[in-house]
């Protein structure tokens, strides 16, 4: 992270300082970075003497509540099911913390209320093109693992901590190591020098691995389990150009009860296949399909992303979507697309 500043941080401490009612929001459809790093920055402001909410557009997966107390629930919104608490919560803030996401969109129906919003606002993140003139402060760093890594180096550099990873409170350090772990897919990319750096310190400083571990892979369902069965018997694809993709119909989820997070992680798996270069998956949500998308060395995921399914992340793992009676009339048409699509992109891949 040879960009960061830390004089940035003394910025940071300013604006803290000055506020007492926070809120604490990320992306929608949050998943571990998202739902690690904002309960890390609630347990954080909340040892500081704040006053914290955290909004999530969305449900967190289920697998991930072990990083929402009793204590802590009183303080966290779910715009999906409860729009009005969220939007009180945003409006009564002096100050907005935004993680883990580049642009107001990307928290789908709080944006209106994160752009009407008058006070400070903080972006921390690790994707590409943040909206800079969103916000007051922004620390955005695309050479760190997680968004979680870049909140505990931000937190390493307070007068508070002063590179004590002992001196965080250990809930905060729990969930900072959580969404490093699932955003490096438990060690398997984007790892560096600091993500091990900062796993080591946190480990020193108590948090306990082990039950992060078997919260975040031990307790799925039967359910999820026959899914992936049937995922790599029947609905596995592999193109000539080495894409793999995977179709997964509002049908489908539903006959295996398939809860928001469940597939968390499937779309790697084909990528152990030797020939394989690019794996996606894709899933029906109403009158869009999202996409996630990831790729080996040399094939740009962010880039396939952004040229052909309305997205775009990090070099080799990005998402997107598609929307109904635009790019496709239906389902049905889903495959063709990405065969299509894929077979421009990885036979033309310096063209824009």
């Amino acid at each position: 992270m040879e960009s960061f500043a830390p004089d940035k941080v003394r910025r940071f401490e300013k604006i803290l300082a000055s506020a007492y009612d926070i809120a604490v929001v990320t992306h929608m459809k949050p998943d571990g970075d998202a739902v690690g790093s904002s309960t890390a920055m609630y347990h954080f402001l909340k040892n500081s003497g704040k006053s914290v909410r955290i909004v999530y557009p969305d449900p967190w997966p289920a697998n991930l509540d072990f990083l929402i107390s009793e204590d802590t629930a009183a303080d966290v919104y779910d715009y999906r099911k409860d729009p009005e608490g969220s939007a009180a919560a945003i409006a009564a803030s002096d100050l907005i913390i935004c993680l883990d996401f580049n642009a107001f969109h990307r928290t789908d129906g709080l944006e209106g209320l994160l752009e009407g919003a008058s006070c400070d606002k903080i972006l921390i993140d690790h994707h590409l093109f943040p909206e800079s003139e969103k916000f007051s402060l922004i620390f955005s760093e695309t050479e760190v693992s997680s968004t979680c890594e870049l909140l505990y180096t931000i937190l390493m550099h307070t007068e508070q901590i002063g590179h004590n990873a002992s001196r965080l409170p250990l809930e905060a350090a729990t969930s900072l190591m959580t969404g490093m772990t699932t955003d490096t897919n438990n060690f398997g990319n984007s790892v560096f020098p600091g993500t091990l750096h900062m796993a080591s310190d946190l480990l020193k400083a108590g948090v306990d691995r082990g039950m992060i571990l078997e919260n975040l892979y031990n307790r799925f369902s039967e359910d999820r389990l026959r899914l992936m069965g049937h995922i790599m018997k029947d609905l596995l694809t592999i193109t000539a150009d080495g894409v793999a993709y995977i179709v997964l119909d509002a049908d489908t989820l539903r006959r295996y009860n398939t809860q928001e997070g469940d597939t968390e992680g499937f779309v790697n798996m084909p990528l152990s296949i030797e020939t394989v270069k690019m794996s996606l998956l894709l899933k029906e949500d109403g009158e869009k399909v999202r996409v996630s998308i990831r790729s080996k060395k040399g094939i740009s995921a962010n880039r396939c992303a952004r040229l052909h399914f309305n997205g775009g992340g990090h070099e080799n793992a990005a998402g997107g979507r598609l929307h109904m009676g635009k790019e496709i009339s239906c389902m049905a048409e889903v495959s063709d697309y990405i065969e299509r699509h894929t077979h421009i992109f990885m036979t033309e891949k310096d063209e824009e």
